[in-house]
Parts: C-alpha cells; structure tokens; sequence
C-alpha cells in the first residue's frame, strides 16, 4: 500500500467540528432540531403512520413559511415597493413547488395502508389547519364559519381573527395598481374584507389593460407571478384530491367532513379570478 492510498484512507478530523458542546449545539439551539425530531408519536404499529405524521408536519412548516412570505409581500405592497414585493412571492412561489413536493411520501397510499391507521386521529382532519386557513384566508377565500372553529383555542382564533379582518394579499396587490394609475373600480378598492374575494369586471378590464401593453413591463410580471402562485396553489389542492381518492375513495372524510366531495369543491375555487378570465379576452 503506497503512502497516497493510506494518506486518503484516514479519516479527516477537524478540531472545531469534534470539540464537545456545552449543553446542546449550536446548530440545534438555532434550528431546534431536537424539538422537530421528539414530535412524531405514531398511535399504532401500521409502517406508513410514521410517513403520514412526518408529511403532515413538513406542510404544516411550508405553509408558516409560504405565509410569512405572503404577508411580507403585502405590507411591501401597502409600502408601494414593488422589488421587495416581488421578491417575497418569489420566494414564496419556490416554497410553494417544495409544499407539492411534499405529497410524494404519501401520494401512493393504499386503502388498506391508511386504513392501516386512519381511526388513530379520530376527529383530526386537515381542514382543521389553522395555518392554512390563514393562507386561504390571505388568498381572499375568507369564511367566518372556518375562522369560528377555532374558538377553543383563544391564541389561535385571535391570530386568525387577524388574518380574516385584514386586506387579503390580492386586495393590496390592486391597491397599489390602482396607485399606480390603473383603475381599480371603487367597489373593489372598498369592499368589505371579511367576505370571500369574486371576481369584477374591472378588474378584469385592468389586467387586460396590463396584458396588452407593453410585453415586459413590471406589472405585467407581476400579473405573471401571480398566476404562478395561483397556479401551484391549485395543483396543491388537485394533488390533495388525487391523494385522498387513492386512499379512501369517496368515503366520509374524517371528523364528519363530505371528505372527497369537500375537497373538491375547494379545489375547484379560483385563485385570483381574473388573472384566469383575462386570457379570454386577449
């Protein structure tokens, strides 16, 4: 054995990386890693559980994120810096492809393997999100009857309460359209915020405005990324119908919920309308 052989066969050692803590590491102080890995509690022995909670867990982190970002972006908009508004749905736009990502542990459930552990989370269902309804909520897909559900859990109604009586994200983007010397008709500019966002006319009438201008101007990138965004959000829920067909068909969805039926009805709600109906018109 030549010196170069034995030279790459030792172990490469740094005194920095093996010097021992003091307590916890660094890294897990900042990133509580920890605490993330001490919270799966799988109720049964059935193999895919485990892959279930984890998955549910991971969206549960994307949507914080993918809101954060939303909300960033929406105080930029009020702020009328467009740059630092864009850059927060981009940012959003890249959490929303890894949210989709996230059905692939679970996308080829079988019946029998979810069914392997469905009746250990009782009355849990993912309707019961509270972060993200705080999504819909910010999308313009508002309900008081979603926002009450949470009234056993005083922090979270409150912070969601928050959410349901604030400017959506799509309310700030045509605001500051509108100051921009877009016409954004008055009816939308002062609608009442707690209610579920529908299409106007306008609306479209402005878009179309922008989309027939010139081909790369920054609203017409904006309008752009936004279709993104409504995009990915749909294909989320379509992923989430699929899954849920392949795991338990049309069956009762947990909790007493229309399960499958539910699902998509949601799917099927347009995220900012009349980014869709424009492209009729041109």
């Amino acid at each position: 054995m030549n010196d170069r052989t034995t030279a790459l066969a030792e172990p490469v050692t740094d005194d920095v990386l093996t010097r021992p803590f003091t307590g916890a590491s660094p890294y897990d102080d900042y990133v509580h890693a920890s605490v993330l890995n001490s919270m799966q509690h799988p109720l049964t022995d059935a193999p895919d559980e485990m892959g279930f909670l984890v998955t549910t867990q991971v969206m549960e982190l994307w949507f914080t994120l993918i809101v954060h970002e939303w909300r960033t972006a929406r105080v930029a908009f009020a702020k009328d810096d467009l740059r630092a508004a864009m850059d927060a749905l981009v940012r959003s736009r890249r959490a929303l492809t890894a949210l989709n990502g996230a059905w692939a542990p679970i996308a080829a459930l079988t019946p029998y393997q979810f069914n392997g552990f469905r009746a250990a989370f009782g009355k849990a269902s993912g309707f019961q999100s509270a972060m993200y309804r705080h999504m819909e909520f910010l999308l313009g897909d508002k309900s008081a009857g979603l926002l009450r559900a949470h009234r056993g859990d005083p922090a979270v109604h409150e912070a969601l309460g928050e959410t349901y009586r604030e400017p959506t994200l799509y309310d700030e983007v045509l605001a500051f359209l509108h100051r921009q010397g877009l016409h954004v008709p008055l009816r939308v500019r002062e609608r009442d915020v707690t209610g579920p966002y529908t299409s106007d006319p306008g609306v479209v009438e402005m878009w179309r405005e922008i989309y027939t201008g010139p081909q790369h101007h920054p609203h017409l990138a904006l309008g752009e990324l936004l279709t993104d965004i409504a995009e990915l959000i749909t294909r989320w829920r379509s992923e989430h119908v699929l899954v849920v067909r392949r795991a338990m068909g049309a069956k009762p969805g947990s909790a007493g919920s229309a399960g499958l039926a539910w699902l998509e009805q949601r799917a099927a709600r347009p995220v900012f309308p009349e980014l869709w109906e424009v492209r009729g018109d041109l």
